[in-house]
């Protein structure tokens, strides 16, 4: 062999170290249960409330889900006004879709101190558990989730479907509740979105408490 030509042999095992194993995780995505989609809303009181709600995408597998979280800005770097909404796929946020008309929603408030230390912490983890059916057999009571972002105070809103279901949704408000860790002393309360579109302007009785 001439000088300075290379072995093949030394070739092929540098070959072979430059090739990366890859693994068959890595390569398959993780499906979910569910089909879900990320909903925005910007108030912008010059057009129709329904102008205002932007779909962002739907996704069902665990890659897509973080691939959209890592992207979007977070909830607590939003204007106020504004919302994220993250429902079943094909149901919308609002009260008036079939599947929401019927329900509520467990409501924590949030004050404007809580926007920088704990917002964007509760928001994910209401979004795993909602991915991760967190709810278990009560899965096909869940409709989505909202964050609003408002000058008083932000809300965030687990939606349920149907707010006649006493037992179930209590078991559905513990459970977010301590998914949240909200402290023991801290009551949340859930609201029907009758009561609540029969209250304009004032603040709708809650019709469970955990």
């Amino acid at each position: 062999m001439a000088s300075g030509e290379p072995d093949i042999k030394e070739v092929e095992d540098s070959g072979q170290e430059d090739q990366q194993i890859v693994s068959p995780d890595m390569l398959i995505k993780h499906p979910l249960q569910n089909r879900w989609a990320m909903w925005f809303f910007k108030n912008d009181k010059s057009k129709e409330w329904t102008a205002n709600l932007k779909l962002i995408t739907a996704f069902d597998t665990v890659e897509d889900f973080w691939g959209l979280y890592n992207h979007i800005q977070k909830a607590s770097r939003l204007p106020s006004g504004c919302d994220y909404s993250l429902f079943k796929d094909g149901i919308q946020p609002m009260w008036e879709d079939a599947s929401n008309k019927n329900g509520g929603r467990w409501l924590v408030n949030l004050n404007k101190n809580q926007r920088q230390t704990e917002l964007d912490n509760f928001w994910l983890e209401t979004l795993l558990c909602l991915i991760g059916e967190a709810f278990d057999d009560l899965t096909d009571d869940i409709c989505g989730a909202t964050i609003n972002i408002r000058n008083k105070g932000d809300k965030l809103g687990l939606w349920t479907r149907d707010a006649r279901r006493g037992d179930a949704t209590l078991q559905i408000g513990k459970k977010l509740k301590e998914r949240l860790k909200i402290p023991q002393k801290i009551g949340i309360g859930f609201q029907a979105h009758s009561d609540t579109a029969t209250k304009a302007g004032s603040t709708a009785r809650d019709r469970y408490r955990v």
